[in-house]
């Protein structure tokens, strides 16, 4: 699987992409081989609150695509939370497509 970070509007710090990179290769190990690319969005959102930091995870697998999005008041929260929310997507989809078959 390989893995696009983009940091919108600042330079993420190396300390942070090797955390997001961590967390990817763990997603990637609950997965499986069937994800092609994924890509990491990282947002500051300049609104004066204090979750102002947003992670978008996309995953394309095979026919079909996988996404998350999280604000939370620092990036490790909300990769966190968009990984976790991206495994119980994929659990659905495995789900539906072992019923199809």
């Amino acid at each position: 699987m390989t893995t696009r970070i983009q940091s919108v509007h600042f330079d993420a710090d190396t300390k942070l992409i090797d955390y997001i990179e961590q967390k990817m290769n763990r997603l990637k190990r609950a997965f499986g081989e069937d994800p092609i690319e994924a890509k990491v969005i990282l947002k500051l959102e300049k609104t004066g609150q204090v979750q102002d930091k947003i992670v978008e995870l996309i995953v394309n697998i095979p026919g079909h695509n996988l996404m998350a999005r999280s604000t939370r008041k620092s990036f490790e929260e909300a990769i966190r939370e968009a990984v976790a929310m991206l495994k119980g997507q994929w659990t659905r989809h495995k789900g539906k497509i072992q019923r199809k078959h």
